[in-house]
């Protein structure tokens, strides 16, 4: 037996908690049940969390690792079956008492990770007809395993480690960010994605523009067709418009045939066009029309061609400023910002989107080059919160994929990222300032306990930021009234 739909979270840009409902949904089917459940391990949290349940009373649920049937589970690493007929004294009645829902039977496996350890737990309630048998246990045991196969090709891979030091927190898949400004960003996507609205993305360089605008296209109902690219700034100005609208034979020496552009194979998917205002005011009037009647001219051609296509544009020009310069259309300005998304800069996004997407780089880097084992350093991470990422995402990835590879040891250390070693800038308020290093020993001579080894780190982190509490709370990931709690643990 297997889930169709696992396929389609495995794509990149895809919601994850639409496709991961999409599984829940399939699962319950194949089984035959009335409800189903993913709950994933929060390890930071020490909880369960779910967003994917069929449960429309309730957007998210929680439960502590041990609470009810799928806490047991994940707790124990076994498989639960409670039949209809008999009480469980594990099972927990509190999310039944907040939906109004009646839970008769449950059935409960297990999710692993690479390394055996519970990443999540599958769980399908109430069987119709009946009650859950040893063959529905199998089954249901062989979709977690499934299911866990996927899991390890999303970006929730990083965070569903048992090491994980962050809370779980997911939208897109390989977009990475919890930030407002980014938080922002995905709601412009969902919303955007809906429709068929003609969506403009603006962000600096290296802000992961295409990489939004295949979440719009990936998320839309035009999904299925192809997500055509064309970047406006690689190509000569007198190519553009054969690029994208293609010839007719004999419409110049050598076109001995006609050939089609990127507009046409675009047709019912999307046509993303790349540093949309690198074009030539030639083609903006002819890009304008199209925008205009969905219709075109091929080069050389004289019957208009009607295409059914969606337009997303990105830019790291001030159009505004284009305009007024006339070297942009002002009417294709207006056709073009339907939908705007703005990407903000990394060094905007704050502490927390950084600290999450060097975890998530990271790791990726390390497995995609086979050094699993690899870890970064303290010293080193403090390095990459000191500079100021003027090439922003792509920059980060390349800067640690670099470490990653030239690393000599399984210790990842500042000296192999000489391009982000002093802080610039564009940093300031977020670098560290103090030079001080970490004493020789520091980890092997720290206390046992997780919390005695969390404050000496914090101790650290403070002595580097000359005991600047709220620079320190940038550095550390975490807000300020969190470190103020955690500092007054300690006696402060």
């Amino acid at each position: 037996m297997a889930l169709r739909t696992l396929k389609t979270l495995g794509q990149d840009q895809v919601d994850l908690e639409a496709a991961l409902q999409q599984v829940v949904d399939e699962v319950v089917e194949l089984l035959d049940a009335d409800r189903g459940t993913l709950y994933l391990v929060d390890h930071a949290r020490s909880e369960l969390v779910s967003r994917v349940a069929h449960l429309p009373e309730l957007a998210e649920i929680r439960l502590r690792l041990g609470e009810g049937i799928a806490g047991t589970v994940a707790a124990t690493g076994q498989a639960i079956s409670m039949p209809d007929d008999e009480s469980d004294p594990r099972f927990s009645e509190r999310v039944d008492s907040l939906t109004g829902y009646h839970t008769r039977s449950v059935l409960a496996v297990p999710v692993r990770g690479a390394q055996g350890s519970v990443i999540a737990v599958l769980q399908v309630l109430n069987k119709l007809g009946g009650c859950f048998t040893a063959d529905d246990l199998v089954r249901l045991s062989g979709l977690a395993a499934e299911l866990a196969e996927a899991l390890t090709r999303t970006s929730l891979a990083s965070q569903l480690r048992p090491e994980s030091p962050r809370p779980l927190e997911f939208r897109y898949n390989h977009i990475v960010g919890e930030s407002p400004a980014m938080l922002d960003v995905f709601r412009r996507i969902a919303r955007a994605a809906r429709t068929n609205a003609t969506v403009l993305v603006r962000g600096e360089s290296g802000t992961g523009k295409e990489v939004l605008a295949r979440a719009v296209h990936v998320n839309s109902p035009r999904r299925a067709r192809a997500f055509v690219k064309v970047d406006c700034a690689a190509l000569p100005a007198q190519l553009i418009e054969n690029e994208l609208f293609g010839h007719e034979r004999g419409a110049f020496t050598g076109a001995d045939r006609a050939t089609t552009g990127k507009v046409d194979q675009a047709r019912g998917g999307t046509l993303f066009l790349d540093e949309v205002g690198e074009l030539p005011l030639t083609v903006q009037g002819k890009l304008l029309r199209l925008l205009q009647d969905r219709a075109f001219l091929r080069v050389g051609g004289t019957q208009p061609q009607q295409v059914d296509v969606r337009f997303v544009c990105a830019t790291h020009r001030d159009l505004e400023a284009e305009v007024a310069e006339g070297r942009f259309r002002q009417d294709l300005y207006y056709r073009l910002r339907v939908v705007q998304i703005d990407v903000p800069p990394l060094r905007a996004r704050g502490a927390a989107d950084l600290d999450r997407l060097i975890d998530h780089f990271f790791f990726e880097c390390a497995q995609r080059h086979g050094r699993p084992d690899l870890a970064l350093t303290p010293e080193a991470r403090l390095a990459l919160h000191g500079h100021g990422w003027p090439g922003n995402v792509r920059e980060l990835e390349h800067a640690i994929e670099s470490a990653v590879v030239l690393s000599p040891s399984p210790q990842v250390t500042v000296d192999l990222l000489p391009s982000v070693g002093q802080p610039t800038p564009a940093a300031e308020g977020q670098a560290v300032a103090s030079s001080a290093a970490i004493p020789e020993g520091w980890f092997s001579a720290a206390p046992g306990t997780l919390q005695e080894v969390e404050l000496a780190y914090i101790e650290f982190v403070l002595a580097r930021c000359d005991g600047n509490r709220s620079q320190a709370a940038r550095v550390l990931g975490i807000g300020r009234n969190t470190l103020l709690r955690k500092l007054k643990e300690r006696g402060d």
